[in-house]
């Protein structure tokens, strides 16, 4: 039989007395040494003391064992009743995951009797593998569902190694003696508390702002005595479709409405795809014309204060986007739906003219201008830069512009601003130059884009007064942010057609020299193709205004000619390109004895859409360690959805990408998942 030894602190308090002894030992040979009588006394007493405690320790000690291992029997008996009768499933598994000990609670609950030795994963399949691991090294909990019942389950590592001892009690079963380390598993019901917390975050207010976006001029295409009871259809329609889930809608203005409703009635909204956009254009009472909605909803603010301003920003960038779309800012996250729609051309020129004005207000109030595009520049950054210039002249301001890379396309035009013609040798800069040009007195304004990244020298955003931005691409959540004026106009063919139109306001008197108009002329004639694509109304209009200050479409079209080697370029990508779903045209630019590899890609692009049965094309172009894809249809496909699923973005009809870290077949397969998923959810239709 094993003796069971004291250890630890009832050691140290059994063996107190003879402590004590040693104690008074010291005191009677103090006592001695002064006073002898005394010290001998002192040691006498002190025996009778040590042989007193001696005979206690020895009659009482197997008596005191006994007593010790009942406490402790006793305790780990109660212990295991108690861990056994616990009210909250606990089991122990080994470092396999396998069950090794279950209480009754938690054989209760998941039907299993303790002599269970499978592994905990075939009842829980949220406990894996990698769960017990990440259990080994720190708590780990995982919720998990059994039953229609939710539970945390709370997995602790209880290694025995560690304690480096025996711990063996045939009573207790959960103490039999084993090596290496068990996963304790608590689990906490917590389906009332998922099941309340779903009901308040389905119950959160969200706001939404929503906007008729042509109102103006759909109103104005029907007869007086229609008027109203097309504007009692239109608000029918948009109050039914919100009050269907559970929204309240008020009219703040004739074509605005603010709609408050919970968080689960936008979510059905969400399953249905806001089938408001398309059934808003059944709206006809008298014209021929159709009504388009934008919508901004602000989800998931900490406050009510915070949702307003996301659905404010939200409903910014519809109207940014070209409008007859939702989009949705969910704290840093931006949804979009509906983005299928062509953009609404304006008739009325009243935002360019107050867009004008504003633009002159700032150059007026600076000492100098820099302009700059986004970067390997094409005809229409350029041309829209030369507009920015001319104003900039017209009010004696000096400007210049950051120009980086010349491409072989630009540098005709790059070379008639030459000192023969009266232009300044710094007009053009290079991003090194403008961070020294730079101060707080200078304007700097964009062109031809909106996101900070894709421009020339994106350090200059911060070095300035101020910035402006003039373009014609939708915005997507990566945009410049805070600038002092903002004009990006969607519907418009290029950014060329939208400085045009800013030049006509900016000054009664402003002067257009032949060259400039021949260059911003030059960019709406690229952009377009040569008039073919999103060409409205305005796009003629401003074209005949530079035509009007001197543009020559002859000398134009010389300017725009290429070289034999892009053309030879360009019909290799047609002769390669390979057909994807019979519809879509996908080829590679491998256009490396050119100058601009990325304008015969996007040139390739358009060329591909004259084949038979083509509904929209991809080019994709290796250069300067990037993947730049072009993307082209004619109407059925939009092509901007698909480019923004690729990080990118554009129009209906025109839209690119710039990628990074990846090769073009990983590109190549990227819009091909693209497409198959795109046509599984409905948004492409062959």
């Amino acid at each position: 039989m094993e003796t069971i030894t004291p250890k630890g602190k009832l050691l140290v308090y059994m063996r107190a007395p003879f402590y004590m002894v040693t104690l008074f030992l010291i005191g009677s040979l103090f006592l001695l040494w002064e006073h002898r009588s005394l010290g001998i006394a002192s040691l006498i007493v002190t025996a009778v003391y040590l042989f007193i405690t001696i005979l206690v320790y020895k009659g009482n000690k197997k008596r005191l064992s006994d007593e010790i291992i009942g406490f402790a029997v006793q305790y780990g008996t109660v212990q295991s009743r108690l861990l056994k009768n616990f009210q909250v499933p606990y089991a122990i598994l080994d470092g396999e995951g396998k069950l090794f000990w279950m209480n009754e609670k938690f054989s209760e609950l998941t039907g299993k009797e303790n002599g269970y030795q499978k592994s905990i994963t075939s009842i829980f399949n949220e406990i894996t593998r990698e769960s017990i691991e990440r259990a080994e090294t720190d708590q780990f909990v995982i919720q998990v569902e059994y039953e229609d019942r939710i539970f945390d389950a709370i997995l602790e590592k209880m290694n025995f190694e560690e304690h480096g001892e025996d711990v063996t009690q045939p009573e207790n079963p959960l103490l039999v003696e084993r090596s290496g380390s068990l996963i304790a598993v608590l689990l906490q019901d917590v389906t009332e508390f998922e099941r309340l917390k779903k009901t308040n975050e389905e119950e959160q207010m969200v706001p939404v702002f929503c906007y008729v976006d042509n109102y103006e001029e759909t109103m104005e295409s029907v007869d007086e005595v229609k008027r109203s009871m097309l504007t009692a259809v239109l608000d029918r329609n948009i109050s039914r479709y919100f009050r269907e889930v559970d929204g309240i809608i008020r009219k703040i203005e004739k074509d605005k409405y603010f709609v408050v409703l919970k968080k689960k009635g936008l979510q059905e909204l969400k399953e249905n795809k806001f089938s408001i956009l398309e059934d808003i254009q059944t709206v006809k009472i008298g014209t021929d014309n159709v009504f388009t909605l934008s919508i901004g909803i602000g989800v998931n603010g900490a406050t009510y204060t915070q949702r307003s301003e996301f659905a404010r920003a939200a409903i910014d960038m519809a109207l940014g986007r070209g409008g007859s779309q939702v989009v949705i800012k969910d704290n840093k996250d931006v949804s979009y739906y509906g983005v299928r729609g062509r953009e609404i051309e304006k008739n009325t020129r009243v935002k360019a003219r107050v867009k004008a004005q504003a633009l002159r207000e700032m150059m007026e109030g600076r000492e100098k201008v820099l302009v700059m595009g986004h970067s390997i520049s094409d005809a229409d950054a350029l041309g829209a830069a030369v507009g920015v210039y001319c104003c900039a002249r017209d009010l004696g301001k000096p400007c210049q512009i950051v120009l980086n890379t010349i491409t072989s396309s630009l540098r005709p035009l790059v070379e008639t601003f030459s000192d023969e013609n009266v232009y300044p040798r710094d007009m053009f800069v290079s991003s090194e130059e403008a961070l020294v040009i730079v101060d707080p007195d200078t304007l700097v304004v964009v062109v031809d884009t909106n996101r900070p990244n894709y421009t020339e020298c994106p350090q200059l955003l911060n070095k300035g007064n101020g910035v402006v931005v003039f373009d014609h691409h939708r915005q997507g959540s990566e945009q410049i942010t805070n600038p002092l004026l903002s004009y990006i106009e969607p519907y418009a063919s290029s950014a060329c057609e939208m400085i045009t139109e800013v030049l006509q306001y900016f000054s009664d008197d402003i002067k257009i020299n032949p060259i400039e108009a021949d260059c911003i002329y030059a960019g709406i004639l690229i952009d377009t193709n040569n008039f073919m694509t999103k060409t409205g109304v305005r796009t003629f209009e401003a074209a005949a205004y530079l035509r009007r200050n001197g543009a020559e479409v002859t000398r134009v079209r010389k300017l725009l000619r290429e070289d034999m080697s892009a053309y030879k370029a360009r019909a290799e990508v047609v002769r390669h390109a390979e057909v994807y779903h019979g519809s879509f045209a996908i080829s590679v630019c491998y256009a490396r004895d050119t100058e601009s590899p990325t304008i015969v890609g996007a040139q390739a692009a358009n060329e591909l859409l004259n084949i038979v049965g083509i509904k929209a094309s991809f080019v994709l172009t290796e250069y300067q360690k990037k993947i730049f894809v072009s993307s082209r249809s004619i109407d059925e496909i939009d092509v901007q959805l698909i480019m923004t699923r690729l990080g990118g973005g554009g129009h209906l009809n025109v839209a690119g990408a710039q990628i990074e870290n990846s090769t073009v077949n990983e590109v190549k397969r990227r819009i091909e998942d693209i497409i198959d998923i795109l046509i599984d959810e409905g948004d492409i239709k062959l």
